[in-house]
């Protein structure tokens, strides 16, 4: 069980930070979890996003596993090794940025940074049990992260305090306002299939949140889903196709990758009708609710148990992957759980509005700043700035 795929010690400041192994750091391989980059030279500059945090003042201590490529759900690596979940040892750490949410979850960083092309930020956030932010696609700069070229891909944070990943925010983006003044947002809760106890917690949440809400309906979402996953196909293909020839590529990958190389002209193209049809639904529901409500898993991670017999769960992103397809920023909050399986909801905001979609976080589990606190936020947005 392996959470870091290695140490480091960048940057000065008291917040530990741990990057996904997919994000280049200057002097270290950026191997992504897979024996086929095991031998690839260190990196000759950091990624923009390590930039930025090293500029804000944040302390970067690790470099953090994943599933191979970032091409898979569950987590498992068979030659990185598998990160444990710190929280929920029986199931699987969710992927593909299993490594960042288990490193948070343990107490080894309080940001994790990974990379969310399919829900690969916010399925092991939920796994996991802390917060994950798949940011507006291209808010955050991709410059230096594997692939190169991405569609969906988006860079983003995960952290057990909500507070803690808004500050980064501020600090790293310029655009992010901080302050987490604003009225009391109208909630829209999206009708999708998830098991009952799921949506048990989730109900419970919103009734003790006071919040105004209503029922809305999202028709493209299974369609999304499944355009999504033929867009990913074919750009995980483009971009690591050149891998399978080393023979080096694990198993489950190397299958995911050949059954990726059928993806046809036909199929991308009414994936990208889908993709312009399901983005304009999601905006016009949003031009009468601030943000959405959904779970961000339908049903609870499987067992290392079944993943390590070598099931696969690509649904566990149904709730989460449409919208890398739309390119809204998505939060994903973990809730409390009587039992021994993770619970988790998602919100979903305006694209461009992220700090709108953290401010009704707070406000929906109840954990507005301070006076205090939102001085603080606002003067590490004030440094990053200069």
């Amino acid at each position: 069980m392996t959470i870091l795929t290695s140490r480091l010690s960048l940057g000065q400041g008291p917040c530990k930070v741990v990057v996904k192994d997919t994000i280049d750091i200057a002097g270290f391989p950026t191997c992504a979890g897979s024996a086929a980059l095991a031998d690839a030279p260190p990196a000759v500059a950091h990624a923009a996003i390590v930039e930025q945090t090293l500029k804000a003042g944040y302390h970067i201590v690790g470099k953090a596993n994943l599933h191979e490529l970032a091409f898979g759900m569950t987590g498992i690596n068979a030659w990185a090794g598998t990160p444990e979940n710190p929280r929920y040892p029986t199931l699987i750490p969710g992927g593909s940025s299993s490594g960042s949410a288990a490193a948070v979850a343990a107490g080894l960083a309080d940001i994790g940074i990974g990379t969310d092309t399919g829900g690969s930020i916010r399925v092991p956030a939920a796994c996991c049990g802390v917060y994950g932010l798949k940011p507006t696609f291209g808010r955050l700069s991709r410059h230096g992260v594997m692939p190169a070229a991405s569609s969906l891909d988006c860079v983003g944070p995960l952290a057990c305090d909500l507070h803690v990943l808004i500050a980064f925010m501020a600090a790293i983006d310029p655009h992010f306002q901080s302050s987490m003044e604003g009225g009391a947002p109208v909630l829209g809760c999206i009708g999708v299939s998830a098991e009952s106890a799921i949506w048990a917690s989730i109900e419970g949440q919103l009734s003790r949140s006071g919040l105004a809400r209503g029922d809305v309906t999202l028709p493209l979402m299974a369609e999304a889903f499944e355009a999504a996953m033929v867009i990913i196909n074919r750009e995980t293909f483009r971009a690591c196709e050149a891998l399978l020839a080393t023979g080096k590529v694990g198993a489950d990958v190397e299958q995911r990758l050949k059954a990726a190389a059928a993806t046809t002209d036909a199929e991308l193209k009414e994936a990208e009708r889908v993709r312009r049809a399901f983005t304009a639904e999601v905006d016009a529901v949003l031009e009468q609710h601030d943000v959405l409500v959904l779970p961000t898993l339908p049903h609870f991670p499987m067992t290392f148990q079944d993943a390590f017999a070598g099931h696969q769960d690509l649904k566990i992103s149904s709730l989460a992957r449409p919208f890398n397809l739309s390119g809204h920023p998505a939060l994903s909050i973990p809730l409390e759980s009587q039992q021994t399986l993770p619970l988790s909801m998602q919100l979903i905001g305006r694209r461009g509005d992220d700090a709108g979609v953290c401010r009704a976080a707070l406000q929906l589990v109840g954990q507005g700043l301070s006076a205090g606190e939102e001085k603080q936020t606002g003067e590490k947005h004030a440094t990053a700035h200069g």
